[in-house]
């Protein structure tokens, strides 16, 4: 793979599988083809651990050896410490998880909640680009994500897939994950959504909505379906998004304390 020092890398964390690529954050487009490692079991952090360093590892002739690393994990983050574990070993909760790899692999390491790093890359180069005013972004996965943007701006830990609907927890009945157990057709699905984005509205008041996950790849299935006041797009850097996100948050934190890639 050819060298390219100016790069920051991503890596996002999910279930199943761990990826990780190198960003042009220039562009906004991975430098090299991912490379992902199944997600281990269990999946503590230790293990994980080992895998991210096995990725990081895998790209240390692509970028520079002080490049900056984002690393998305499905849950609540705050100042560097993992909070809540959906889909992940709960021993990921209280872990001190910026400063635990920062030891291991002396770099820069930012860690983010996996939707609010894919509404930053969806912010600076996908479906909210120039998007002034309040945009939320929901990944429709396994469960629901989301991610707030003000004005340019991560409104980091919002939970807006946990939003009780009609009884229910939104992701219970809504995420991408219910339409496939339950053989949902396009119009059941779409309906859910509809109930599920007016839920939303109900307690914000959004310029736009970005719609992520597996299913942006067919926005002709249900955006046209869904009833709701607010503009529907459908996200642009499918599977990339967290990735790429995850690196330029990385790359500005980095830049804010003073620090640079070489």
């Amino acid at each position: 793979m050819p060298s390219h020092p100016t790069a920051s890398l991503g890596i996002d964390i999910g279930g199943s599988g761990i990826k990780g690529a190198p960003v042009d954050l220039e562009v906004g487009a991975l430098v090299s083809d991912r490379l992902r490692i199944d997600t281990p079991n269990p999946s503590t952090p230790e293990a994980v651990a080992d895998v991210i360093a096995q990725i990081v590892d895998h790209f240390k002739d692509v970028v520079g050896p002080t490049a900056p690393i984002g690393v998305t994990i499905p849950g609540v983050v705050m100042h560097g410490v993992v909070k809540t574990a959906a889909n992940i070993d709960k021993g990921w909760i209280d872990c001190p998880m910026e400063d635990m790899l920062e030891a291991r692999l002396g770099r820069d390491i930012v860690v983010v909640n996996d939707a609010d790093a894919a509404g930053v890359g969806e912010l600076h180069y996908g479906a909210a680009k120039g998007q002034q005013g309040l945009v939320i972004l929901t990944t429709l996965g396994t469960g629901i994500g989301s991610a707030v943007l003000h004005d340019g701006v991560l409104v980091p830990n919002s939970e807006y897939g946990h939003l009780e609907v009609d009884g229910h927890d939104a992701e219970s009945k809504a995420a991408a994950s219910i339409k496939k157990l339950e053989d949902l057709s396009w119009a059941d699905y779409s309906a859910r959504l509809s109930r599920y984005y007016q839920a939303l509205e109900s307690v914000t008041w959004p310029d736009l909505i970005v719609i992520g996950g597996g299913v942006s790849k067919k926005p002709e299935k249900f955006l046209p379906r869904i009833e709701c006041r607010t503009p529907l797009v459908a996200a642009t850097l499918a599977n990339e998004a967290g990735i790429i996100g995850a690196a330029k948050l990385a790359a500005d934190a980095q830049k804010a304390r003073g620090r640079h890639t070489s």
